[in-house]
């Protein structure tokens, strides 16, 4: 029986990876092309090969689920067609024994995903978000899509780029009143976090005041914000792209703030939730060939496969927002499509078996 799981957990995990590694190639081609037009000034060649490579991980784990689905449908058909399955069962292996031999592999895979989600991936995004708003920092504007804006009460600022060690370079902070009036703008060159607050370097202030507008030059002066390099470095990176701790974290920044936090918390459910999604495909995937698929050409499977995963993934683009249009909780929105994919893959399971 060990041999067995061996061989069925080796077949299945090979053709994920192989799956994996096809779709990831594709994604890093195609955004090697998409990154070499916004080529200037400091962002050369080697620094758009470095933004690329470093966004691997994150690509690694987004595409993971999806990869376990065809790559499952792949390996199994494999060995359908081959009645290597229908030889396993007339031996005395129970379905149920099959179907776990195919998900430890799915296990493992499914750990190694979230340690990646966790410590691998945000780090070396933000690294790599860094680098490029750092080199492309000097021709940054408030209309530059690399640029970041922020809300702090009611002050709204603006970075044109934020490094890991808490510097930020071309700083604009606009300060209102209760009546939403513009009280006063700050922009500076620097920014750098010293001892637990900000010091702006080479700042123009402007404030304004019933009698007219008052303009000071500072080569430094203090700024107090409850910003940190640490809230900083989950503000440069998109939801999707945090980890799962600072996502939370982030979230309950927001809430002290006053401001919405919808959208990190949908992104929180949909990576704690992961592994639910990567077995539920599998799951599926499983239900398939044990019965309608398991005597249909190979490319039929993978087509399935790929009409699934856009099923699934349609559902999360539409759930997703509209927990955060129509109010509930954003955790519903993330388990709803994985609850269909254990509901579908169940009951075909039971039909066949």
């Amino acid at each position: 029986m060990h041999k067995i799981n061996r061989y069925i957990g080796t077949t299945v995990a090979s053709a994920i990876f192989l799956v994996l590694a096809v779709i990831v190639g594709i994604d890093v081609l195609s955004a090697l092309i998409e990154e070499i037009k916004e080529i200037r000034g400091d962002y050369q060649f080697l620094s758009v090969v470095s933004y690329v490579l470093l966004n691997v991980p994150r690509s690694l784990y987004e595409y993971l689920p999806f990869a376990a689905l065809v790559g499952c449908l792949a390996g199994l058909g494999m060995l359908a067609s081959s009645s290597e399955l229908v030889a396993m069962r007339a031996a005395g292996v129970s379905t149920n024994r099959l179907i776990w031999a195919i998900m430890r592999p799915t296990l493992l895979i499914t750990f190694a995903g979230l340690l990646i989600a966790q410590f691998v991936a945000p780090a070396a995004q933000q690294i790599a978000e860094s680098q490029r708003a750092v080199a492309l920092q000097k021709s940054s504007s408030l209309h530059s899509k690399y640029g970041m804006w922020h809300r702090e009460g009611d002050a709204f600022m603006h970075f044109n780029a934020v490094q890991a060690n808490g510097v930020l370079y071309g700083v604009s902070i606009y300060e209102f009143d209760d009546q939403r009036r513009l009280r006063s703008s700050t922009f500076a060159e620097r920014a750098s976090y010293l001892g637990g607050s900000w010091l702006l370097e080479d700042t123009r202030k402007v404030t304004l005041t019933d009698e007219g507008a008052l303009q000071e030059f500072h080569s430094s002066s203090s700024w107090a914000s409850d910003l940190t390099p640490t809230l900083l470095n989950i503000l440069v990176l998109e939801p999707s792209d945090l980890s799962i701790s600072g996502l939370w974290q982030y979230a309950d920044y927001l809430q002290r703030q006053g401001l919405n936090a919808g959208e990190y918390r949908l992104a929180f459910w949909n990576k704690v939730l992961q592994p639910l999604t990567i077995v539920g495909m599998v799951l599926v995937a499983i239900s398939f060939i044990f019965g309608p698929l398991r005597s249909v050409t190979m490319g039929f499977r993978v087509f399935i496969g790929v009409m699934v995963g856009v099923v699934f993934r349609t559902l999360q683009d539409i759930l997703g927002p509209s927990s955060l249009v129509y109010g509930f909780d954003p955790i519903y929105a993330s388990i709803m499509p994985i609850a269909i994919c254990f509901v579908a893959g169940i009951a075909l399971l039971m039909r066949r078996t």
